[in-house]
């Protein structure tokens, strides 16, 4: 009860216009007309001369409102003596500020949840002492943190205590629990389970990931889109007309009163209030996905997009590589990759660390090597077992054994293997699709997107591969960074969305129409460069941003031409002499109503779109079936 006193303290007009009603109803029932007439009719024409003032202030700004028309349907009211339909006009428009807050705070709910969860101060652990609460800026790196049960990590981190069960549904969707171990990073955001942690802070409050996407939520928030100013500038015709409407009736009927009927029926608060009110709802729903869109222009852009352009390495592709192959020659596979793996820990090849990853995970481990010498650019000889073990390129291996090494599979790499003086085979190791990729293309073509192109720095044979794996249109491939700005600065048809995560994709981020950022484990300058963010580790969102863009889009027009509709027949009644002022004020109350709820439909997937997540669940099931069942095989 107190929080709905509070509530209305906030709208001293709602309560004066209430209060004036009582009083009004008070006096006509104790037989006194004239003075609820003069009472009721006074303050109207005082809430009049407020958005007179508040008209010519908004004008003054460049901004449209429904100002002109509430003065005129109050003016029209008090002279023609309807006062008390004058009085509802009043509380419609000291009551649509409440109604669109309102409207408002259900639509961004997600967005304000994650600002209400923002860590502001963290228990930092002095050397020989307990605790000590700092804000959560004092924090640096290097810093003990304890992080009692329930509470929120407060900076990106590194688990100091044995285990820990964390709440990470605000930062990657994902509902269950996720269980850590010590030395796993933690990232902010995520709410610790029921015992008390501690953690090493890993990075500052600024730089890390909860805090990034608090700052891209702040920035979404403030934004307009274009979409509503150009409802405040349609907003003019229609006032327009209604005048001219209101006058018609007049003028026919020789009647003051139909004026006023139409007048009062005749707000453009619909077209005003829905648009903003979609376009929250849909950053909201955007959000609650893991897709911070950072203005609601954006989602106009995105409804419209035709072309879809990729990076390729951590966008379409994991952008690590792994052993996918191992075809030894004379020897087991799993003993020849155990061999080359004693090798390669000693080795600073990208490719090392995949081999040494792979044999770990076979029941021979990696052995010890001895006398280990690395070859710059050709590869790594050494002693592993007794056996005289070389790891490297083919041309490396050839010169060795005066053997021919065969060809890696097409889109992977080749490590190739010789022991004791003779070619052992050839470990296969590629920079693998994402399981969602192609179900995100399919996806994309269904929610109308025309061309895919894949932007790349890596060979034609490798980037060839990947894009017929995943069903990609157009491949550009050995693409410096310049190169890809330009590619998206030509490509066509547009709009053009771009998806990338790494430093080098910031520029051609910033130059696309929609820049599509994966933020997750992304680069930063990425990050703030794009104008969406997707802050979970899945390229299917962005299809899904696409589909909430293009829902957004339709429900706000939906719920402006709703209103518009709604009060153009209202207005025809009115002119017909067939709707009382009265009963024309409250119906307008109605269509407001309407209009805001049909504007919050876009915090809700359509079918379509709920059959579309079924449809991609579906082609995922399979590609991870497909994947296990190629593990096995290759095992």
């Amino acid at each position: 009860m107190r929080k709905t006193a509070l509530g209305l303290a906030r709208y001293p007009m709602v309560l004066a216009t209430v209060a004036v009603g009582l009083l009004g109803g008070v006096l006509e029932i104790s037989g006194q007309s004239d003075g609820a007439r003069w009472l009721i009719s006074g303050f109207a024409v005082l809430i009049a001369l407020l958005q007179a003032r508040r008209m010519i202030k908004d004008l003054r700004a460049g901004t449209y409102g429904i100002d002109l028309l509430a003065i005129t349907a109050i003016g029209s009211t008090v002279a023609v003596g309807e006062y008390w339909a004058a009085l509802v006009v009043c509380l419609m428009l000291s009551g649509g500020e409440a109604l669109e807050d309102y409207a408002a705070g259900r639509a961004r709910r997600e967005l304000t949840g994650l600002l209400e969860n923002a860590p502001h101060t963290a228990h930092r652990l002095q050397t020989g002492g307990g605790p000590e609460d700092v804000p959560v800026e004092a924090v640096e790196v290097g810093d003990r943190l304890l992080v009692r049960p329930f509470e929120v990590v407060p900076v990106d981190g590194v688990l100091l205590s044995a285990a820990a069960t964390f709440d990470e549904s605000s930062l990657t969707g994902e509902s269950l629990p996720v269980e850590r171990t010590r030395g796993e990073e933690l990232l902010s955001g995520a709410v610790n389970g029921g015992e008390a942690i501690e953690v090493r802070a890993a990075a500052n409050a600024s730089e890390s990931q909860y805090q990034r996407i608090i700052a891209l939520v702040r920035e979404a928030q403030e934004s307009k889109a274009p979409f509503v100013r150009l409802a405040d500038r349609v907003a003019v015709p229609f006032t327009l007309g209604a005048l001219a409407l209101a006058a018609g009736a007049w003028a026919v009927s020789g009647d003051p009163s139909r004026a006023a009927e139409v007048l009062v029926v005749a707000t453009p608060c619909p077209l005003i209030i829905a648009a903003p009110v979609a376009f929250m709802a849909g950053m909201s729903r955007a959000a609650s996905n893991g897709i911070i869109v950072k203005s609601s222009g954006t989602l106009e852009q995105l409804a419209r997009v035709k072309t879809a352009a990729f990076d390729k390495t951590g966008t379409l592709t994991h952008g690590r590589p792994q052993v996918t192959e191992v075809h030894a020659v004379g020897i087991g596979p799993d003993q020849m990759l155990a061999l080359a793996a004693g090798i390669e820990q000693y080795s600073s090849h990208p490719l090392a660390a995949a081999v040494v990853a792979a044999a770990r995970g076979k029941t021979t481990g990696v052995p010890r090597a001895q006398d280990v010498t690395e070859v710059p650019a050709n590869g790594v000889r050494g002693v592993v077992a007794g056996r005289a073990v070389v790891v490297g390129s083919g041309r490396f291996i050839t010169a060795e054994t005066g053997e021919r090494t065969e060809a890696p599979p097409a889109g992977a790499s080749g490590v190739h293997v010789a022991v004791d003086g003779a070619y052992a085979g050839c470990i296969a190791l590629a920079d693998e699709l994402r399981l969602e990729t192609r179900a995100t293309m399919a996806s994309l073509r269904r929610a109308g997107i025309v061309s895919t192109v894949m932007l790349t720095g890596d060979g034609e044979q490798v980037a060839r591969h990947i894009a017929q794996q995943a069903g990609i249109d157009d491949v550009r491939a050995d693409l410096l960074p310049q190169d890809k700005v330009s590619a998206v600065q030509a490509a066509q048809p547009r709009p053009v969305m771009m998806v990338g995560d790494g430093v080098n994709d910031a520029p051609v981020l910033a130059v696309a129409d929609v820049g599509v950022a994966m933020g997750a484990r992304g680069s930063s300058a990425a990050s703030e460069s794009a104008d969406v963010v997707v802050t979970v580790d899945d390229l299917s969102r962005s299809a899904r941003a696409v589909q909430i863009g293009r829902r957004t889009m339709r429900i706000a027009w939906q719920a402006i031409w709703l209103g518009v509709g709604m009060s153009v027949g209202l207005m025809i009644l009115a002119a017909a002499g067939l709707l009382p002022a009265i009963l024309g004020a409250w119906l307008q109350e109605v269509v407001d109503l309407a209009c805001i709820g049909w504007a919050l439909l876009a915090m809700r997937p359509s079918q379509a779109e709920q059959a579309e997540s079924a449809r991609m669940d579906q082609e995922l099931r399979a590609a991870r079936e497909d994947a296990r069942k190629k593990l096995e095989k290759s095992a």
